[in-house]
C-alpha cells in the first residue's frame, strides 16, 4: 500500500561530489481521488527510530489525515535503510547479566563504533540533524510539495524544530508530541526527569486509597531497596523462565523502573513489582522492564543515536541547569561521557539551539506522567513559538499523546 523511494543524497553537504548516501522513504498515498496538495511529513524519536519501521502504527495514528493528504515517512540517515548505524544487539532472550554489567554494555559501544566507521558512509560525523533536514527537504522537493504539514513524537520534535527553522517558507502546520528541544541536554535531563516522574508515581501511590492499603510503606521500600545494591540475586528471565543468578546493580535497577514509567499502563504495575523487589522477588519489575521491547517501537539504530547526542547534548553537559536526580544521579550522563569521549562529533550551528517563532499554526502535545519529556519543555518551547503556538497537557499520559483515543 505503500510507494518507495529513494533519493541519493552527499554524505558531507559540504563536499557534493563526493561520497553520497541513499535516503529511503515511503508515501503512503491519500485515499480520496481529490486529495490535498500539501502531504504530511512524520518524524520519528530515538534518536535512532526509523520511521518506516512504524508506519503501520502511523497509519493508524494519522488515518484521518490520510483520507485526504499523502503521508509521508522518511528513514532518516543513519535509521531504517537509510545509511543504517546498527550496532549489534543482544536478542531478547539473552541473559540478564549482560544487560547488567556496564562494562560489557560499554565495550559492546566501542566496538560498534569501530565497526560503524569502517562502513563506507561510516563518517560519523554526517549524521546530525541539522544535515538530516536538509535530505527531509530534499524529498518535499522531490515530491513536488510546495508546503508540508510536519509531524514528530519524542526526538522526532526536535528535527520538526529544526526543519521549520531551516525551512520556514515550507512549513503549513506542525505538530510536536513529547518536545525534546534542540538546547535539551539529554543525559542530565533524563534524571531530573525520570526522578520527577518516579516521585509522581510513588504520591499517587500513597494518595490513592487502594494502593496504599495495599503498599503502605512503598517509598520506604523503594529507597532500602537502593540502599541494600549492589546485591546478589536469583532471578526468573521474564521471557524464557530460565533462573539465573547475577549481581543487581543500581543502574540496572533503576533501568528496569525507568523504562515502565513511559507507558502509565506499565507504570500501574510498579508499586506491586517494588513491593515483591524489596522482598527479594525481581521477577515482576524484570519483566515490566523487558515489556517495553516488545511494543512495537522498531529497532534503534544505536550509531545514530549516539552520532547525534555526542554533537548536540554532550558539549554543553557542563552547562546544564539540571540537578540529577536523588535516585537517579548522574549515571546516564556517565555512560554517555565514557561514549562520546570517542565518538566522532559533527559540527552544530548556533543557531541549531535556538526555537525562532513558529512560522505556522504549531501544536505542542505532553504527557503530564511523561519520563523524559515531560510538559515542563514543551512549555519553553510553547513560549518561544509565540502566538501560532498551542500547548495541550495530557494529564496523566505518559510519553507520547497522539495516539490516544479521544
Amino acid at each position: 500500500d505503500a510507494l518507495c523511494g529513494v533519493l541519493s543524497r552527499p554524505l558531507d553537504p559540504a563536499e557534493p561530489a563526493g561520497r553520497r548516501v541513499d535516503i529511503h522513504y515511503a508515501v503512503l498515498p491519500a485515499l480520496a481521488r481529490n486529495r490535498k496538495p500539501d502531504p504530511v511529513f512524520f518524524f520519528a524519536g530515538g534518536p535512532g527510530q526509523s520511521a518506516m519501521d512504524v508506519g503501520g502504527a502511523v497509519s493508524r495514528m494519522l488515518a484521518r489525515l490520510s483520507y485526504r493528504r499523502d503521508v509521508v515517512l522518511i528513514d532518516q540517515r543513519g535509521t531504517g535503510r537509510s545509511a543504517p548505524l546498527l550496532c549489534d544487539e543482544p536478542p531478547a532472550a539473552a541473559p540478564l547479566a549482560d544487560a547488567a554489567d556496564n562494562a560489557r554494555v560499554l565495550a559492546q559501544l566501542q566496538a560498534c563504533r569501530s565497526k560503524l566507521q569502517a562502513l563506507p558512509y561510516g563518517d560519523l560525523r554526517r549524521f546530525t540533524t541539522t544535515i538530516a533536514m536538509q535530505d527531509a527537504d530534499a524529498v518535499r522537493q522531490a515530491l513536488g510539495a510546495a508546503q508540508i504539514n510536519i509531524v514528530g513524537g519524542s526526538y522526532g520534535t526536535r528535527a520538526v524544530l529544526e526543519y521549520q527553522r531551516q525551512f520556514p517558507a515550507a512549513v503549513r502546520r506542525a505538530v510536536i508530541d513529547g518536545v525534546a528541544p534542540p538546547d535539551m541536554v539529554l543525559p542530565a535531563a533524563m534524571s531530573t526527569d525520570n526522578q520527577a516522574a518516579l516521585d509522581a508515581l510513588l504520591a499517587a501511590c500513597q494518595a490513592a486509597p487502594g494502593c496504599a492499603q495495599r503498599h503502605p510503606n512503598l517509598a520506604q521500600d523503594w529507597h532500602a531497596l537502593l540502599a541494600r545494591l549492589p546485591l546478589q540475586a536469583r532471578v526468573q528471565h521474564p521471557l524464557t523462565g530460565v533462573a539465573e543468578t547475577l549481581t543487581l546493580t543500581r543502574e540496572f535497577v533503576l533501568s528496569q523502573v525507568r523504562l515502565p514509567l513511559y507507558v502509565p499502563a506499565l507504570a500501574a504495575a510498579l508499586p506491586q513489582a517494588v513491593s515483591e523487589a524489596a522482598q527479594g522477588r525481581f521477577e515482576a519489575l524484570a519483566g515490566l522492564g523487558s515489556a517495553m521491547g516488545s511494543r512495537g517501537m522498531g529497532r534503534v539504530a544505536g550509531g545514530m543515536h549516539f552520532s547525534v547526542v555526542c554533537a548536540e547534548d554532550f558539549p554543553r553537559l557542563a552547562q546544564s541547569r539540571d540537578q540529577p536526580g536523588r535516585d537517579f544521579g548522574t549515571a546516564a550522563s556517565e555512560l554517555y561521557q565514557a561514549v562520546c569521549a570517542q565518538w566522532p562529533r559533527g559540527e552544530v550551528p548556533t543557531a541549531f539551539y535556538t526555537v525562532p517563532a513558529a512560522p505556522a499554526a504549531t501544536l505542542v502535545l505532553s504527557g503530564g506522567a511523561d519520563p523524559v519529556t515531560p510538559p515542563r519543555h514543551g512549555e519553553r518551547v510553547t513560549q518561544a513559538l509565540g502566538a501560532k503556538a498551542r500547548h495541550v497537557v495530557v494529564p496523566e499520559a505518559g510519553h507520547g499523546v497522539m495516539g490516544l483515543p479521544c
